[in-house]
C-alpha cells in the first residue's frame, strides 16, 4: 500500500510538473539587424517586459538578409514558439516566414515594419506617416519655406522608409509645385546603411553645394551625410533631419552637426508588443486602433503617437524617459 501510495504522489507530482510546463509561453523575435543602437534597446526591453509576464524569449537576428532571416523564422517555429514578433528586413521577403508560421498555427505580430502581402495577425509601429511629416515640417520651417534642399530615403525594402516618405511628400509636395522648394538630388539608402548614405550625399555635393538642408528618414543614414558633410567643410551649415534619437544624433544636435531627430518611445512600444504576444500565445482577445491594408488583407494595427526633438527640448523628452542620461548626451558640460 505504501508503494502504491508513493507511486500515486510521483505521478501526480510529475503531472503537476508537465502542466506547468504546458503552461510555459514561448515567444519568438526575429529582428532584421542588431547594428543599430536602437534595436538592441527593442530586444532589452521587450525581453525584459516579456520575461515579466511570464514568458521566455527567443532571439534571433538576421544582419539584414532576407534568406538568413527566414531560416530563423524556420528555427523559431521548430522550437515550438507560441507567439513570433518579426521585424523584417524585407517586408515583402517575410511574407513566406509568415505563411509558415500560419500553417504551424502560431500568431504574428509585425513590429514596426509592415509584412506585406501576408496573413499577419497584428502591426504594431508609430505613426510612421507623421513621422515624415514632423521631418519636412521641421526642415520647412527651418530654412523659411524656400530653397533647395537634398532628399535621402531609408531602405527600399522597408515599408516604412515609404510611409516616411509619404508623410514628407504630404508637406513638401504642395512647396514643390509652387517652385518654393527645389529638390536637387534624391535617393534610397540600401540596408540604412550610413555608408550607403555617405555615399548618396557625396553624389549630392559632386552635383552642387547650392542647398540648405538634407531631408534624411533616420539617424544613422543622417551620420553617413554628415559625414560626407563634413569633409565637405558644411557639416553644421545645412539642416539635417533624422530619426530615432540614438544616443549619438541627440549628441550631434546639442553640437550642431545635426538639427533634429523624431523621438519613438521605444519602451512603450517594446512592451505593448510583449502584451500583445503573450495575450496571443494564451489565445486571448487583443485591442487595435486602426487596421492597415498589407497588400493582401486589413491588417489590425495599433499605432503609437511620435515625438520631435531638438536641442530646446532634448532634455524634457529622450533624457526625461530616461531614454538616454545627460551626461550621454552632454558629456561633463
Amino acid at each position: 500500500m505504501k508503494l502504491k501510495a508513493l507511486l500515486s504522489v510521483l505521478v501526480l507530482a510529475m503531472c503537476v510538473c508537465f502542466s506547468a510546463q504546458a503552461k510555459d509561453i514561448v515567444i519568438g523575435l526575429s529582428l532584421d539587424t542588431l547594428k543599430e543602437a536602437r534595436w538592441q534597446k527593442d530586444r532589452d526591453m521587450f525581453v525584459a517586459e516579456a520575461e515579466k509576464l511570464g514568458a521566455k524569449v527567443l532571439v534571433q537576428s538576421a544582419n539584414s538578409d532576407d534568406t538568413r532571416q527566414i531560416k530563423d523564422v524556420k528555427s523559431l517555429i521548430t522550437n515550438g514558439v507560441d507567439c513570433l514578433v518579426i521585424v523584417p528586413h524585407d517586408g515583402a521577403a517575410m511574407a513566406k516566414g509568415v505563411e509558415l508560421a500560419s500553417e504551424a498555427g502560431i500568431p504574428v505580430i509585425s513590429y514596426d515594419r509592415l509584412i506585406k502581402d501576408s496573413d499577419v495577425t497584428v502591426y504594431l509601429t508609430f505613426d510612421n506617416i507623421n513621422v515624415g511629416e514632423e521631418q519636412a515640417k521641421f526642415l520647412v520651417d527651418a530654412i523659411g519655406g524656400k530653397g533647395k534642399i537634398v532628399r535621402m530615403y531609408g531602405a527600399p525594402t522597408d515599408n516604412n522608409a515609404k510611409m516616411f516618405k509619404q508623410g514628407q511628400d504630404n508637406i513638401l509636395d504642395p512647396l514643390i509645385k509652387k517652385g518654393d522648394i527645389e529638390v536637387v538630388h534624391e535617393d534610397w539608402a540600401v540596408d540604412w546603411n550610413p555608408s550607403n548614405a555617405k555615399k548618396i550625399m557625396n553624389a549630392a555635393l559632386t552635383k552642387t553645394k547650392d542647398f540648405v538642408g538634407v531631408l534624411v528618414s533616420n539617424d544613422g543614414t543622417a551620420g553617413g551625410a554628415i559625414q560626407a558633410l563634413k569633409e565637405a567643410g558644411m557639416d553644421g551649415k545645412v539642416i539635417v533631419t533624422g530619426q530615432d534619437a540614438d544616443e549619438v544624433a541627440c549628441q550631434r544636435i546639442v553640437n550642431g552637426t545635426q538639427s533634429m531627430t523624431i523621438y519613438k518611445p521605444i519602451a512603450k512600444l517594446a512592451k505593448k508588443a510583449a502584451d500583445l504576444a503573450v495575450k496571443l500565445a494564451k489565445g486571448e482577445p487583443i485591442q487595435a486602433t486602426g487596421t492597415i491594408d498589407n497588400g493582401y488583407t486589413d491588417v489590425a494595427a495599433v499605432f503609437l503617437p511620435v515625438i520631435p526633438v531638438t536641442k530646446d527640448n532634448m532634455r524634457e523628452t529622450v533624457i526625461a524617459d530616461g531614454f538616454h542620461s545627460e551626461k550621454a548626451i552632454y558629456g561633463d558640460k
